[in-house]
């Protein structure tokens, strides 16, 4: 079996196993509120999360640049 591959990369912890005699609509009515769940979370925390997503999607900055090293001719 294949692990599930989640948004958010979690790959290991507390398994979560899913009921298999669900109907559809019980499958619906909890994706809806996780839905629901979502929207209040990020109208709430709006600004912040925006603040961590772009934070944590920017490159990572190396402090030493070689091309910047003007000690050694470039030829």
């Amino acid at each position: 079996m294949k692990p599930w591959l989640l948004p958010s990369g979690i790959q290991r912890g507390l398994p979560f196993i899913l009921p298999d005699d669900w109907t559809p609509e019980q499958a619906l009515a909890v994706v809806e509120l996780l839905d629901d769940l979502r929207e209040r979370i990020c109208a709430h925390y709006e600004v912040p999360l925006h603040e961590l997503l772009r934070e944590l999607c920017q490159p990572i900055q190396c402090d030493e640049d070689p091309a910047a090293d003007t000690s050694d001719p470039p030829f």
